[in-house]
């Protein structure tokens, strides 16, 4: 609530449904499994916070991962700015990091005092655990193959996954794709 009352924006019709399935989805008893499509520059990146936000709230962690370094320092500035301000440890995983500092994360993050983790495909590596992983973001979806996905998601025990995309996909093929997927746009 603290991040959603001090945005200096206001949040589009859209954005807020979004946000009203990703709730509704929280709510279930059954993992969530919902790809976010929607045009380049749309907002998809605040409903994720948003969304970060509420699974942090109950205990859990949330760790975002990107195709690319620069795509994953992007959501690291976002999350950090908005997670800076009530005091949540948001951190980045990237092969380009040092090794003492990489050390750090890796123990930070199974121990719980990591809160968000953004990364590249370093976060699906072997050594990586979590404390209590609830939400997985994947960026780009369709950049990942299965494998990757699935690696990432079994990191946790019913986690839920939100996937984001530009790429437009008519649910037909969504479907035959990614089974029971629910598709927010």
């Amino acid at each position: 609530k603290s991040i959603y009352q001090n945005l200096n924006f206001k949040l589009t019709d859209s954005q807020i449904q979004v946000l009203r399935e990703i709730r509704s989805d929280f709510k279930s008893t059954k993992p969530m499994n919902r790809l976010i499509q929607g045009d380049v520059g749309c907002g998809k990146t605040i409903v994720a916070v948003l969304a970060g936000s509420i699974v942090v709230g109950n205990n859990a962690q949330v760790a975002i991962m990107a195709p690319t370094e620069i795509l994953a320092e992007q959501h690291f500035n976002s999350f950090k700015s908005y997670c800076d301000r009530i005091n949540l440890n948001c951190e980045l995983l990237i092969s380009d990091i040092k090794k003492n500092m990489k050390e750090k994360i890796i123990a930070d993050l199974k121990s719980g005092n990591i809160n968000i983790i953004v990364g590249t495909h370093a976060l699906i590596q072997e050594n990586i655990e979590f404390k209590k992983l609830g939400l997985s973001i994947i960026d780009e979806q369709h950049r990942f193959g299965v494998e990757h996905r699935k690696n990432l998601i079994k990191k946790a025990k019913d986690s839920n996954v939100l996937a984001m995309t530009a790429t437009p996909i008519p649910r037909t093929l969504s479907m035959t794709l990614h089974g029971d997927l629910d598709i927010s746009i």
